[in-house]
């Protein structure tokens, strides 16, 4: 598990770079600033270190180059930026990492490289083999082929699933922001830094707000989430300022830069880190404090008598949360019955489920081997 007292020890880095700190207020690219982050990827690198970038600002750079303003609200008009910015952008990596000695590799990702577990095994193949040849994967979302509904949705998320996906030991979120705060420091001149974050409760969430700037998509709502998947996969993460000269090297030589996200000790299992962020939720189910206490404590398997609440429609085999009363959600995994069935057993002993469903093929409605366990 890694601190701030041994973050010079990670072996394994993502990094993901927001659109506000590789563009200008102008929304044209800011080659000043990503020339000093390559450099600082390139240095670390040269040190042993196993570099993933992971990048926005494909469909900046395609608005630039196309003399566009105000940023594409339909997703073919996104697709088609972005397409244009995608070239724009590997080519300036390219360029730059090249200037220092460093091969590098385009990844483009979509929402189906995480649900479809055997293209999650891929991806996961692919980006280990480009560590080990020494290249330095360059990531962003798919913007040109992914719809709405396939995509990850920022990359935020997208670069804690990579996290995920490759056990890295630590992400870096840059962003046009410190960290996590108190309250809005742009509108609350005393609102404080959180240094340190060891456990995203209710209250953690609630501290997200809008996106920051006109050209990116996600707020703090998204790296709040990106740091559910990283922690819970054994990944901790940090959220800074990409504007910081020098923060790379700040955040790994220990200094009480931005916020961090001490990971979870133990590191989820492929299998389930897949069913827990892998795969698409389809709805949830409320259980009692009670069977609460069972999965937590117990690893239990979740059975239709702690069950209270369903939400959703949903079908056999699909992936859904586990929630608490007050909203937490504290486990996800694969169900033996579907919306409609577990409806009509909630509440009921594992031994009336025959009698209500006229057959019982299940005694748990998720069985703990199936399950993944967020808190």
């Amino acid at each position: 598990m890694f601190t701030r007292s041994n973050l010079t020890d990670a072996k394994r880095l993502v990094v993901k770079i927001g659109t506000s700190t590789l563009t200008h207020e102008t929304g044209k690219m800011n080659f000043f600033r990503i020339e000093k982050l390559v450099r600082e990827l390139s240095d670390l690198a040269n040190q042993g270190k196993e570099i993933i970038l992971v990048t926005s600002g494909a469909v900046s750079a395609g608005m630039e180059r196309l003399g566009i303003k105000e940023r594409p609200r339909t997703i073919p008009e996104k697709q088609a930026v972005a397409a244009i910015g995608q070239g724009i952008l590997m080519h300036t990596y390219e360029k730059l990492f090249g200037e220092y000695g460093q091969i590098v590799a385009q990844v483009l990702l979509t929402r189906e490289d995480s649900v479809k577990r055997t293209r999650y095994t891929n991806s996961r193949n692919t980006l280990l083999t480009l560590l080990a040849m020494g290249v330095i994967p360059i990531i962003n979302e798919n913007d040109a082929v992914a719809i709405d509904e396939l995509k990850i949705g920022d990359n935020d998320t997208l670069s804690a699933m990579v996290a995920s996906i490759v056990d890295a030991d630590i992400l870096i979120i840059l962003s046009d922001i410190e960290g996590v705060f108190t309250d809005n420091p742009q509108k609350n001149p005393n609102a404080q830094l959180i240094q340190e974050i060891t456990d995203i409760t209710p209250q953690i969430e609630a501290l997200s707000d809008e996106p920051g700037t006109l050209r990116g998509t996600g707020g703090m709502y998204t790296k709040i989430q990106a740091g559910k998947i990283a922690t819970n996969s054994g990944v901790t993460m940090i959220i800074a300022s990409g504007a910081r000269d020098g923060v790379l090297r700040e955040i790994l030589s220990g200094a009480k830069v931005g916020t961090i996200f001490i990971s979870k000790e133990n590191r989820l299992q492929i299998r389930k880190r897949w069913l827990a962020f892998g795969a698409r939720i389809y709805g949830s189910v409320m259980v009692d404090q009670g069977c609460e206490q069972a999965l937590l404590s117990e690893g239990s398997s979740l059975l239709a008598a702690g069950i209270i609440q369903v939400d959703g429609e949903f079908g056999q085999g699909k992936t859904i949360s586990i929630v608490t009363p007050l909203g937490r959600e504290i486990a996800r995994g694969l169900v033996n019955y579907n919306a409609k069935e577990i409806r009509r057993i909630m509440g009921k002993h594992t031994n009336e489920i025959a009698a209500i469903l006229g057959s019982k093929p299940y005694d748990e409605v998720i069985h703990r081997d199936n399950m993944a366990l967020l808190v």
